[in-house]
């Protein structure tokens, strides 16, 4: 039977224990979108490696080419935007404008694509960073070419990658920019700091996501000064690459399924 927490009952103090806890409980399972850490695959590290690796890549041929625009994450995008309005050309505002709208718009085809929460095989992740590949092959057309609109595609192409993460993983990998793996991360230690236990595997996933994109961004910025635009080809081939990987794997844990039925 359910403790009586109707104010004034006794009970209600027994049972501060069990409701705190109970509270804590679905904190942590809605904190983490439904899917706890340890409940991913044990490969779900590596691929976000190699995601952080192609987010930090394409951000750095951005930062240092053209008009040093940031694609990858927009809170500098937006500060830019704002500042904009006093003292920029009226194409400098709506070009911010236009790599905002990209990733949101790359955002929402992931949406469309990966309709639920929770990670299953089968769903549309490797349509996803097909996806994703066709969208740096543009931004390198476009850019090769002059175009700021390169800019576009290649924001709505991390814009497509971070939601199909967050789907991915229910909000825990985010692999297009550093902000909220920092922040958790100094969570973590404070927590720690306090008597906590630290998750190491949780530890590893975000230490790993922050050395791809320092990875990314490295390698990103020499291959450009040799390369130029055609360094982007890179991190397409390797969306598309993942997309085949995903694709037959997900194949094979069907068929061994199947099987055992």
């Amino acid at each position: 039977m359910a403790p009586n927490l109707t104010l004034g009952s006794t009970d209600i103090y027994s049972a501060r224990p069990a409701v705190r806890q109970a509270n804590q409980s679905t904190f942590k399972y809605l904190y983490f979108g439904g899917l706890l850490i340890s409940r991913l695959p044990k490969w779900i590290e590596y691929g976000a490696f190699i995601l952080a690796f192609v987010a930090g890549f394409i951000n750095a041929i951005g930062l240092i080419s053209l008009d040093h625009q940031a694609i990858s994450h927009l809170s500098g995008t937006v500060t830019l935007l704002g500042a904009s309005f006093l003292d920029a050309p009226l194409r400098t505002s709506a070009d911010l404008t236009g790599v905002l709208l990209s990733f949101l718009l790359g955002a929402s085809l992931s949406g469309v694509l990966l309709h639920s929460r929770t990670l299953k095989l089968g769903h549309h992740y490797g349509l996803a960073l097909i996806i994703e590949a066709l969208l740096i092959f543009w931004s390198i057309y476009l850019f090769s070419n002059g175009s700021y609109y390169g800019c576009y595609a290649a924001s709505a192409a991390c814009g497509v990658q971070n939601a199909l993460a967050t789907k991915y993983s229910g909000a825990i990998v985010r692999t297009t920019h550093m902000t909220g793996i920092f922040t958790d991360l100094g969570i973590m230690f404070g927590s720690a700091l306090r008597g906590e236990e630290l998750d190491k595997r949780k530890l590893i996933l975000f230490l790993l996501i922050i050395a791809g994109f320092i990875t990314g961004g490295t390698l990103g910025t020499y291959l450009f000064r040799v390369y130029l635009f055609n360094a982007l080809y890179i991190p397409a081939f390797i969306c598309l690459i993942l997309s085949f990987v995903y694709t037959a794997y997900s194949k094979r844990k069907h068929l061994v399924t199947a099987e055992r039925i």
